[in-house]
């Protein structure tokens, strides 16, 4: 991916509110890029050392958290409460909620 798609999605990243999410996909999408949600995926996992942003935001498909059972899962879930976001038991986040930008969720399938 070009270097521009990185600075895409950090900069929107971070001006994700707290408390409120955004999905792999969404974000791809807002960034120029659809249907490379994973190249989201790869670019949240691989943040440089010291660059401080809420990828604990970004949710999979549908509001999902991404590995459910895993520590960093564990670490997600408590992020986002901490943030105010409601997680059902399964680690499900209602978008039409707290799904930004709203007007994407909005115009989504859910």
């Amino acid at each position: 991916m070009p270097p521009e798609f990185e600075r895409k999605v950090i900069a929107l990243l971070l001006a994700l509110p707290p408390g409120r999410v955004t999905t792999y996909g969404a974000l791809a999408e807002q960034a120029g890029y659809p249907r490379h949600s994973r190249h989201v995926g790869r670019l949240l996992s691989h943040l440089p050392e010291g660059l401080s942003v809420p990828w604990f935001r970004v949710l999979g498909a549908g509001g999902r958290i991404s590995r459910p059972g895993s520590e960093q899962a564990d670490w997600q879930r408590l992020l986002l409460e901490e943030d105010g976001v409601e997680l059902s038991t399964a680690g499900k986040v209602d978008l039409r909620r707290y799904g930004w930008p709203d007007a994407h969720f909005c115009s989504k399938k859910l």
